[in-house]
């Protein structure tokens, strides 16, 4: 038998029954994802899409599908290798062919029982040919079964990086399908047969008397696996390369729970696994967080650490940095970890499995893969503006009401903790799936703007009869000048940047808004004089005190210096979310936004209904809106400015304690974001503080940051490295001779050379430059010149004027 999961995220896997795998395969959803990165690959090979957007886009879709472990199952239901019980099985790929489905016709098709073929499918990329076959011998193992596959193709160019038991595939629509052989898939006595031996081998292996290749590769191929080897195949590497993973150790154990699975419910809470490019920051963090409950012991968690490929003298520099921090109270993510981990130890040692829900996750592992939960007790404003919205869509408007709610305050400041003025400038994108419901936030929105979209019409009814006044009379005729209060605060969308900026003065101090149903919409800002200025729009808009404008030469041509005052909502899916920002990712934009979204419901689950919005609703919202509307001046509200403080050190104390500097850099203006928030409340409740605001408020903070450590995190840091080894190289030269002992060889002016970021081919010419100005002599010489002549190389020293 082999395993069947729900996707490759989650290591919940049962056994695949027939019924299981047919209705995996005639599933809806899989003919679906399946077909957008096959139609999303055509759009690249037509130059409509970037390779770069179709590799996120597959690898998105990809993780959405279900999966099986052709190469096992597992005791205790969860996707380990040390849990793996070998089914028999062996899985070959041949990955990047432009034709699979001729492939197999040229190289399989009749050859299928010889070959013990039981399933061969094309993959999900389209691009590769996946084949399951009966492993011929039970003294093989996973790299000796591949080998003999590839010997009988005749095909040296296969994916030979799915040698680990825990390995898994892609499960694809019936008609990716080439071959079949359900008896033998399902209920082959030669696979028992084989499955049985291979089971004695691995024990013995594990015991020292000659271990299958399959067990012996696992670990070394578990993290080569988790870099990116194969194309529509997924590995978890966490326990493949653990020196100490055995679990009835009680030395490796915490209060009786493993240190595997503490670490991994932790890699659950932050995040999942490491991806390229924060390896070091990560599993620093674990460290600091992991040496709390194991007593500072650099040897324990050297065993119990995972790496991802560093050397064992790169985790040990690693743990000894991290324990060489000042000690302070066990992370929350730490505590969290235990406590989900002794759950899933609980079950195992009572035999009840962790259950796992609809959507094939542990109830463990939906809570983490999820944002922050919106807490039971809300605020009185946000409870009545969610009261008619499905729970799903819930968090998403009650961040989304924000920039509406602060439009409505004019000229009104608010003292930050660092003591500087503040107007409640925010702006909010909601970044969802395709079909997810973004339209959720727009109703409770239409009723917070509906006070000021009155006003709007009727001062857009007075510039329209002045516009029709003016263009019926003549050239030469005089004309009435342009009325005055004409503040019209809601703008179009397609509003262009002389048109944003009149509107803006004549505003006279009151808050523009705008509503974009697609972020992209906000490029008629850009300008044609200066690129990305819609960006500059966003940035200056959360800056106290800032100006902006325009100067024209033309009388008919607007002339303005203004303080942007913009508030704005935006919707967006998550990948076109990622591509607007992705140039602007360290330039400020996103750290000044406040993010939120939708969670993917579960297949096939039920239409979510809304309440009705009526008159009833607006009497309740009215008192709030008023309360808003006659603010002004300078507020204090000394209990938002205390929970400011208490979260700037909360964010200040993660940091510390994760080492991560994109999450200090993104908290800063979050908390920000999270005190104008508070502002808000407090001004709308009347000036008055309610006991519901502070958790409402920490809640919106971490919520906010989930969204943007999840969408923009590991390309902002990769983003900063970047710029940082730019910098790197472009420190001012220095001495080449001062970095070298007195004495010194060829090869050691090399060594410094690179290290300086210079190539080794210009040491010589160096080296015979500083001999003939008598900066150095030579003391040996290596004749190893052509025709007996001698080169520079050898032995030199450092004349007394540079010693």
């Amino acid at each position: 038998m082999f395993g069947i999961g729900n996707s490759v995220r989650s290591r919940v896997v049962q056994e695949c029954t027939p019924e299981l795998f047919h209705k995996a395969i005639d599933s809806p959803q899989v003919a679906r994802l399946c077909a957008e990165i096959e139609d999303a690959l055509e759009a690249v090979r037509r130059g409509e899409m970037k390779k770069e957007d179709f590799d996120t886009l597959k690898a998105d879709r990809k993780k959405k599908l279900p999966i099986i472990t052709p190469h096992a199952t597992f005791k205790n239901g969860r996707r380990l290798n040390t849990d793996a019980v070998p089914s028999g099985l062996s899985m070959y790929d041949v990955d990047h062919i432009n034709d699979p489905r001729g492939y197999y016709q040229e190289h399989v098709a009749g050859h299928e029982k010889e070959l013990g073929v039981v399933l061969a499918h094309v993959t999900p990329s389209t691009e590769g040919l996946r084949l399951l076959f009966v492993i011929p011998r039970a003294d093989m193992g996973l790299d000796a079964a591949q080998r003999w596959m590839s010997e009988r193709l005749g095909n040296t160019g296969y994916d030979e990086a799915v040698k680990d038991l825990a390995r898994c595939s892609f499960l694809v629509p019936r008609d990716y399908i080439l071959f079949l052989d359900e008896e033998t898939l399902f209920v082959s006595e030669k696979l028992k047969v084989n499955s049985e031996k291979l089971i004695i081998n691995n024990e013995e292996g594990a015991s020292g008397n000659g271990a299958s290749s399959a067990n012996a590769d696992s670990g070394k191929r578990g993290n080569e696996a988790a870099n990116g080897n194969g194309e529509d195949t997924g590995n978890e590497a966490a326990t493949g390369d653990i020196e100490g993973s055995d679990s009835g150790d009680s030395s490796l154990m915490f209060k009786g729970i493993p240190y595997t699975e503490i670490i991994r419910q932790w890699f659950l809470i932050t995040g999942g696994d490491p991806q390229k490019g924060e390896r070091n920051t990560r599993l620093h963090r674990l460290a600091s967080h992991l040496r709390y409950i194991a007593d500072n012991d650099e040897g324990l968690m050297l065993r119990v650490m995972p790496r991802y490929g560093l050397t064992g003298e790169e985790m040990r520099g690693l743990i000894h940095s991290a324990c060489s921090a000042r000690f302070c109270s066990t992370p929350k993510e730490m505590k969290q970890a235990i406590e989900n981990a002794r759950m899933v130890t609980d079950r195992n040692v009572t035999g009840i499995g962790t259950k796992a829900s609809a959507d094939g996750y542990s109830d463990i592992e939906e809570e983490q893969n999820n944002p922050p939960a919106l807490p039971k007790r809300l605020p009185p404003l946000i409870r009545l503006l969610i009261s008619r919205t499905p729970d799903i869509y819930k968090p998403a408007v009650a961040h989304a009401v924000f920039p509406s709610l602060a439009a409505h305050l004019h000229r009104t400041r608010f003292r930050y903790i660092d003591n500087v003025w503040h107007e409640a400038t925010l702006m909010n994108v909601l970044m969802a799936g395709t079909g997810a419901g973004k339209d959720c936030i727009s109703e409770p929105i239409n009723r917070i703007m509906a006070d000021i979209r009155r006003r709007d019409e009727e001062n857009l009814r007075r510039e329209r009869e002045w516009k029709n006044e003016v263009s019926s009379k003549g050239a030469n005729k005089d004309k009435r000048a342009r009325p005055e209060g004409l503040v019209i605060q809601e703008i179009d969308a397609d509003m262009t940047n002389p048109a944003f900026v009149m509107r803006t003065a004549e505003a006279d101090g009151h808050f523009l808004y705008t509503k974009l149903n697609e972020i992209d919409q906000f490029d008629a800002l850009k300008g044609s004089g200066r690129s990305q200025q819609q960006f500059q729009i966003m940035c200056l808009a959360f800056d106290p005190g800032n100006r902006y404008g325009q100067t024209r030469v033309g009388t008919q041509s607007v002339t303005e210096k203004v303080t942007i005052r913009f508030n704005w909502n935006a919707s967006t899916t998550i990948l076109k979310g990622k591509r607007y920002f992705s140039r602007v990712l360290t330039d400020g934009p996103v750290s000044r936004i406040n993010f939120c979204t939708i969670p993917e419901r579960e297949i096939g689950a039920d239409m979510p209904v809304y309440g009705t919005y009526d008159a009833g609703f607006d009497e309740e919202l009215r008192p709030y809106i008023e309360n808003l509307t006659r603010a002004t001046g300078e507020v204090d509200c000394p209990e938002a400015f205390r929970l400011a403080k208490k979260l700037k050190e909360e964010c200040a104390d993660f940091a510390r304690l994760s080492q991560s500097r994109v999450y200090e850099n993104l908290s800063f203006r979050a908390n920000v974001i999270a005190y104008l928030k508070a502002c808000v409340l407090y001004v709308a409740n009347g000036c008055k503080w309610d006991k519901t605001f502070e958790e409402f408020i920490r809640w919106s903070l971490e919520y906010d940051l989930w969204c943007k450590i999840e969408f923009f995190g590991a390309d902002i840091e990769e983003a900063m490295n970047t710029i940082t080894n730019r910098e790197k190289k472009r420190h001012g030269r220095m001495n080449l001779l001062e970095l070298l002992p007195d004495e010194f060889t060829f090869e050691d002016a090399i060594r410094v050379r690179r290290s300086q970021g210079m190539d080794a081919e210009g040491t010589r010419n160096m080296l015979w430059q500083w001999i003939y100005r008598n900066y150095i002599t030579k003391l040996t010489i290596d004749n190893n010149g052509k025709g007996g002549t001698s080169t520079i190389t050898g032995t030199f020293k450092k004349t007394i004027k540079w010693k």
